[in-house]
């Protein structure tokens, strides 16, 4: 049954949807024919805190509703084919395809698909925010984003963050923990992997309200090892403590660092005597691909955490990304997090034109 009232939230998404009630935001699911997306939409009608935007068939959607007896009062259903929108998307499509290879590509059969529809909403100001892949192979619906939503110019490349929750876990209880990058990059460069960094410590900085630990992980602590992949973490540490230090940015770096380093503040403690005492690092910065993903899906289907995202940086609008295996609670947090992102997206990303 969907959620209706704070009091079955935990604190992350509380925290999130008290946000979200004093600064509601249009929030567009590409794939709404789907009993998970429709229970979230309730949900955050229920609560006052998200205006959702299904797209889909309308019968069906709300034949699916009815089925399971879900309320689809003030939750907006938009078939692609048919919205009067459609001439105007197609239209500006097109202008844009002129600065690129394929421009035949672009036509109304592939503007009404629901990833490319509801990207371009999101980059036109017909929604805050796009969530989607819960019934699509990534690649779709990151391409999608990719063709229709503009790239944020000072981060090098598109990439994924995942945020988690364990509270059954003593060194995090209830409070998030940031992954990055867990879907998009599959060996970042020393740049890239700075950038995702800083970017992702930026966003855990609104997320928590304060500074946030960022480590880049490694199978080394601070030279133990001299591998290339060891050298390549320390060197993208040393680039981003120079980007904050030059651009007074409120965050705490350190790397190269094994994980337990990272996490625990007694495995710290004794592998680094000299460095005083420590917190649990609230933004984990994976060396390549492979380690973030096995990272994530270990974690949640081996020690119960509950993730939310991926959410998507580098681009000038809120986008986020739902694995086809995820439940209702992560489209739901994922939802909020994105529309929250939203609502300080000025912050975050003061020359966008958002």
């Amino acid at each position: 049954m969907p959620q209706t009232s704070p009091d079955q939230l935990n604190d992350v998404t509380r925290r999130l949807i008290e946000q979200l009630r004093n600064h509601p935001k249009r929030v567009v699911f590409t794939e709404g024919e789907d009993i998970r997306v429709i229970q979230a939409a309730a949900s955050f009608v229920a609560l006052e805190a998200i205006s959702p935007i299904l797209l889909g068939n309308p019968q069906r959607v709300r034949a699916l509703a009815a089925e399971h007896n879900i309320p689809m009062t003030f939750i907006r259903v938009i078939d692609p084919k048919t919205s009067s929108d459609l001439p105007l998307f197609l239209d500006r499509a097109k202008n844009m395809a002129r600065y690129r290879d394929n421009p035949q590509l672009v036509n109304e059969e592939v503007i009404t698909r629901p990833h490319h529809f509801g990207s371009m909403m999101v980059q036109y100001g017909h929604a805050d925010a796009i969530v989607g892949g819960n019934q699509a192979i990534p690649a779709y619906y990151f391409r999608a984003l990719i063709q229709n939503i503009k790239p944020d110019a000072n981060i090098p490349r598109i990439f994924g963050v995942t945020m988690l929750i364990a509270p059954h876990f003593p060194l995090l209880k209830e409070r998030p923990i940031f992954l990055a990058d867990t879907g998009l990059i599959p060996q970042p460069d020393v740049t890239q992997l700075s950038s995702i960094a800083i970017e992702t410590g930026k966003l855990a900085l609104h997320f928590l309200g304060r500074t946030p630990q960022i480590a880049l992980l490694s199978h080394s602590t601070k030279g133990s090892s001299s591998t290339q992949d060891a050298q390549k973490m320390a060197a993208a540490t040393a680039l981003a403590k120079s980007r904050v230090q030059e651009e007074m940015l409120d965050l705490n770096m350190d790397g190269e660092l094994q994980a337990d380093v990272a996490v625990d503040p007694a495995a710290a403690e004794t592998k680094l005597p000299d460095a005083g005492s420590r917190n649990c690092a609230d933004v984990l910065v994976f060396p390549n691909l492979d380690a973030a993903h096995i990272s994530l899906k270990l974690l949640q289907h081996l020690a119960g955490a509950q993730n939310y995202g991926q959410i998507i940086l580098g681009l000038t609008r809120p986008a986020a990304q739902v694995p086809r295996t995820a439940s209702v609670e992560t489209i739901f947090g994922t939802a909020a997090a994105v529309a929250v992102e939203a609502i300080k997206y000025h912050q975050l990303y003061p020359d966008s034109d958002f």
